[in-house]
C-alpha cells in the first residue's frame, strides 16, 4: 500500500459538510495600471486562473524601489479603496482579493495597525498596517460585533479588529464574516510572483507524488520554553492587549501541529534541538523562529528549498518589510519565496507574536481542503494590521485528495 493512499485513506474525514472547490468568480484581481510587472503578473494570473473579475488601480508603482512601498491613507482611499470598492458594491458573490506586485505594501497615516511607542504620534494617525490587511477589514463594520483592540509590546503601541474568521472551519464568506481575504502576488522579482501561480497549479495536479517526497518542518526554540500544546491554538481575549504573548505558546503551537499531522499520515520533522535547521529540500510546510531563533543561523535559513503547494510562517517581527532587495534586518518571506515557497505570511511592521498564523490551525486547515488563504485568515488573530499573505488564494492541493 502506497504512501498517497495512505494519505488520502486519512484525509477522507476531514472535510467540514458543505465544504466545497472555491470558484475563479469569487476573486478581484487588483492591477496597478502604472506599474508594468503588475500589469504582466495579473495577465498571467488572469490566464491560469480563468479569472474575470478584474479592477485596475492608478497608485506609485511599489516594483520600483522601496520608498513606493508604502502609500498614504489619503492617496490610498482615492487611488486604490475607491475602485475596488465601487467594483465590489456590484459584484457581492466576491470573497477573495488579489493584490499583484506593484502595489503598495504598506499605509502610513491610519489609525489602526502599529507604530513604535515613542514616536508619541497622535492615535488618529500613529498606525501603519499593510495594505494587505487594512483592505481586508473593508465594510467590517457593516456586521455586528465588531471588536476593536489596542495592542502594546515590544515597544509597539496601535489597534486593530478581531478577526471573525479566527480559527473558523468552514468555507468564508464575505455575507458571513464580511471583509475579505486578500493575498498578493509578489516577490523579489516578476518571475518570483509568477511562479506562486504556477506552483500552485502543480501541487494542486501532483499532490500525491509531492506527498511521497515533501515533509513540514517545524522548527522549535527550546530555550523559549516548550509551552503546554493543550493550552493551543490560543485565542485573543478582551480588546486591549497590554503585552506580548509568551514565546513558549508559538512552540507549544508547533507541537499541537506535529499531533495534527502525524494523525494524518503526513511527514513532518519537529525539531525540539536548539540548533537552527537549515538544508531541507522539498519542504512543504514551513514554522519557526526564523531570525528571532536564539540560534539562527542565515546560511542555514537561506539553504531551505520547497515543494510546489509549500505553506509558512515565521515569528518574525518584519519577515514582508520588503518585497525588494535590500541587506540587514530581520530574515525575510520573500527569500523564502525565491527558494519555491508557494504560500506564505508576513508582516510589514511589528505585529506581536499573537499576530503570527498558528502553525496547528493553518496546517490543519490547508490539509483538509481548504484554500491557502482560508488557512491562513483562519490561522490570524486580527485584520487591519500588519499581515502579508503571499500567493494565490485558491491554492488548494489538499481538496483533490479529498475526493477519494
Amino acid at each position: 500500500m502506497n504512501l498517497s493512499f495512505l494519505v488520502a485513506a486519512s484525509l477522507l474525514t476531514i472535510i467540514a459538510p458543505g465544504h466545497h472547490r472555491r470558484s475563479p468568480d469569487e476573486v478581484l484581481l487588483v492591477t496597478n495600471k502604472n506599474s508594468p510587472i503588475s500589469r504582466s503578473v495579473a495577465a498571467d494570473y488572469a490566464q491560469k486562473r480563468h479569472i474575470k473579475n478584474q479592477v485596475s488601480v492608478q497608485c506609485q508603482d511599489s516594483a520600483t524601489k522601496t520608498e513606493s512601498e508604502t502609500i498614504t491613507l489619503s492617496a490610498y482611499t482615492q487611488q486604490v479603496e475607491a475602485p475596488i470598492k465601487k467594483y465590489l458594491a456590484s459584484h457581492p458573490k466576491i470573497d477573495f482579493i488579489v493584490l499583484t506586485k506593484g502595489i503598495p505594501i504598506r499605509i502610513s497615516g491610519c489609525s489602526l495597525g502599529s507604530c513604535w511607542e515613542q514616536s508619541k504620534e497622535p492615535d488618529a494617525t500613529r498606525g501603519n498596517p499593510s495594505l494587505d490587511s487594512y483592505l481586508s477589514a473593508l465594510d467590517y463594520g457593516s456586521k455586528p460585533g465588531l471588536r476593536r483592540i489596542t495592542i502594546a509590546g515590544s515597544g509597539a503601541i496601535g489597534a486593530a479588529y478581531a478577526n471573525r474568521y479566527w480559527n473558523a472551519n468552514e468555507p468564508f464568506s464575505h455575507a458571513k464574516f464580511g471583509g475579505y481575504l486578500v493575498t498578493r502576488l509578489d516577490g523579489y522579482t516578476e518571475a518570483d510572483a509568477k511562479a506562486l501561480v504556477r506552483e500552485a497549479l502543480e501541487a494542486e495536479s501532483h499532490i500525491a507524488q509531492i506527498l511521497k517526497r515533501s515533509t513540514v518542518l517545524l522548527d522549535a526554540q527550546p530555550i523559549f520554553g516548550m509551552g503546554n500544546k493543550a493550552t493551543q491554538p490560543s485565542a485573543i481575549v478582551g480588546n486591549n492587549i497590554p503585552t506580548e504573548s509568551e514565546y513558549s505558546g508559538f512552540n507549544a503551537d508547533m507541537l499541537n501541529a506535529h499531533d495534527i499531522l502525524s494523525k494524518r499520515g503526513i511527514f513532518d520533522e519537529l525539531d525540539t534541538n536548539e540548533a537552527f535547521i537549515g538544508h531541507r529540500i522539498n519542504l512543504l510546510g514551513y514554522f519557526s523562529w526564523g531570525s528571532n531563533d536564539a540560534k539562527y543561523a542565515p546560511e542555514s535559513y537561506l539553504s531551505l528549498q520547497f515543494a510546489p503547494g509549500s505553506l509558512s510562517d515565521t515569528a518574525v517581527s518584519t519577515s514582508a518589510r520588503t518585497f525588494l532587495p535590500t541587506k540587514g534586518g530581520q530574515s525575510l518571506l520573500v527569500d523564502l519565496i525565491a527558494h519555491g515557497l508557494t504560500c506564505g505570511k508576513g508582516y510589514s511592521d511589528e505585529p506581536l507574536l499573537q499576530a503570527i498564523a498558528s502553525p496547528s490551525i493553518a496546517l490543519s486547515r490547508y490539509t483538509a481542503g481548504f484554500t491557502m488563504a482560508e488557512s491562513f485568515y483562519a490561522a490570524s488573530a486580527f485584520v487591519a494590521w500588519e499581515d502579508i499573505v503571499v500567493g494565490d488564494p485558491l491554492c488548494c492541493p489538499f481538496f483533490g485528495l479529498n475526493k477519494g
